[in-house]
């Protein structure tokens, strides 16, 4: 993975719509910066004033609580890492963005080599730029959502239906057809999304497609689209770690790696 030297870190700062991608978890933080490692991803580290230069995650010293980063063949650029007082640090990992802000970095050794090292950072920015990205529910989590709805008769109706896949936006779930009357355009409060930890999530969803599908034992399906509507901060940091732990328990899995 190559990370782009030009590129300006983003001010979390002042742009506070970035909170919701912000991970704070030691574990999740200790894990995110180990994958990085695994990939060899390409860090661009910027000193301030538009000064940066590239380099490296080498290795994470849990015990010590820190973060150890390949020295710059550039003497003048160690010199601006060591003197910064924030060493913002920007990368990419499954074309998902990454961000970290080091403070406190000192010189140091690693197999003989310089390197720089740092305290691990307290939070790390994990910028999912595909809003609407589709994870593929694995069917052991059996994931469900409660749909408020109405029959054909028009009287409300409550839906239980398989999620089939999920995202930041929305999710994709199965009905039998004739299970209720659902309207493209169609908003339906009150409905549960159940995720396999924690109550389930209380939302609104907005139909925005409907489709019929064919099983392989000739059974009619229909998959229906949902979008959520104005749905809570805190449940949106839910669904995104679901994505965030699945998409890496299944490369994990890809790789070997469990």
């Amino acid at each position: 993975m190559i990370a782009d030297a030009t590129t300006p870190p983003i001010d979390t700062a002042r742009d506070d719509g970035h909170e919701k991608y912000m991970l704070r978890g030691r574990r999740q933080i200790t894990q995110l910066l180990e994958d990085l490692i695994e990939h060899r991803c390409l860090v661009s580290a910027h000193c301030g004033g538009g000064y940066s230069f590239m380099t490296a995650v080498l290795r994470v010293d849990a015990e010590r609580e820190r973060v150890v980063l390949d020295a710059s063949p550039d003497a003048e650029a160690n010199r601006r890492a060591l003197s910064t007082e924030r060493l913002t640090c920007v990368t990419q990992l499954d074309h998902i963005r990454i961000q970290f802000a080091l403070a406190g970095v000192s010189s140091a050794q690693e197999n003989g080599h310089p390197a720089l090292h740092a305290p691990i950072p307290k939070e790390m920015l994990r910028l999912q730029r595909r809003e609407y990205f589709r994870l593929k529910v694995p069917l052991a989590h059996k994931i469900s959502c409660q749909l408020q709805a109405e029959d054909l008769a028009r009287k409300p109706v409550q839906l239980s239906a398989s999620v089939i896949d999920i995202g930041a936006g929305g999710v994709a779930v199965m009905l039998a057809p004739g299970a209720g009357e659902l309207v493209i355009g169609g908003k339906l409060p009150g409905c549960r999304l159940s995720l396999p930890e924690g109550d389930p999530i209380e939302l609104t969803l907005e139909v925005r497609n409907i489709s019929r599908q064919t099983q392989r034992n000739g059974t009619e399906l229909l998959r229906v689209g949902l979008r959520f509507v104005g749905l809570p901060g805190n449940a949106e940091n839910r669904i995104q770690r679901y994505i965030f732990n699945t998409e890496r328990e299944r490369n994990a899995k890809e790789r070997g790696g469990l």
